[in-house]
């Protein structure tokens, strides 16, 4: 397994203001699995993808990614640990505004010892004609396909995605669960996605439902639609 998640707890404050966010999360994802966290807001499962991520520490709990036990690790080796193995594509881009289309994804490509080819992302996410540009000439949908490409050039093991298409329209934002699809296919990569659109439930392999900081349903996909064939 992959990705083993056992008896997570997370809170925030102390005393009368203390909120209990996770509380006791227990799950376990397969590896080249595409994976929805689906919840409403609050529900807690951007913290339990920021934990996931080493972004955020635990309460208690054990988080093993790829047989490594992640919650005990120092920041320095989490730092590690996030550059060797992780993919992050947030909600917002966080795009460097003075560097181009290329040469934002060519700032993640010297973190890894194995990156992906920069020409063949571009091409596979529609970017070679936009690679000159810089991010203020761009569309939402393309800055968005140019900040999966910067997460994906390392190579990850594993994509974290939260809310990929929150800030998109429905066209654009099934293009990106396409790319996410067809990424997965051709690299085997693990992506764990964080989203309140149940829609995109149909595509993946497996759905953990959060609510109020506890898992209430785990199912597996025995037929899964293609993101193409998504209603909204």
């Amino acid at each position: 397994m992959f990705i083993e998640i056992q008896n997570i707890k997370k809170s925030y404050g102390e005393g009368r203001s203390c909120v209990q966010v996770l509380d006791g999360i227990s799950t376990q994802i397969e590896r080249g699995a595409m994976c929805v966290i689906l919840g409403p807001s609050g529900s807690g499962k951007s913290t339990l993808l920021n934990i996931i991520g080493g972004l955020d520490t635990v309460d208690s709990g054990s988080i093993r990614i790829d047989s490594r036990e992640i919650t005990s690790l120092s920041p320095e080796i989490l730092s590690d640990y996030r550059r060797d193995t992780l993919g992050f594509v947030f909600q917002f881009y966080n795009l460097i505004p003075n560097l181009t289309v290329k040469e934002n994804i060519e700032v993640c490509r010297y973190l890894s010892p194995s990156p992906l080819d920069v020409y063949e992302l571009l091409e596979i996410l529609g970017l070679t004609e936009h690679q000159d540009k810089f991010p203020a000439q761009l569309s939402g949908g393309q800055q968005q396909r140019c900040s999966l490409a910067r997460a994906l050039i390392k190579n990850p093991k594993l994509l974290l995605c939260d809310e990929p298409t929150g800030a998109l329209d429905s066209k654009t934002a099934k293009d990106m669960l396409k790319l996410l699809e067809e990424i997965n296919e051709r690299y085997g990569t693990t992506m764990l996605i964080v989203t309140h659109n149940d829609a995109i439930s149909a595509m993946v392999h497996k759905v953990i439902k959060i609510r109020d900081g506890q898992i209430v349903e785990v199912y597996e996909n025995e037929k899964r639609i293609s993101a193409e064939a998504l209603e909204w």
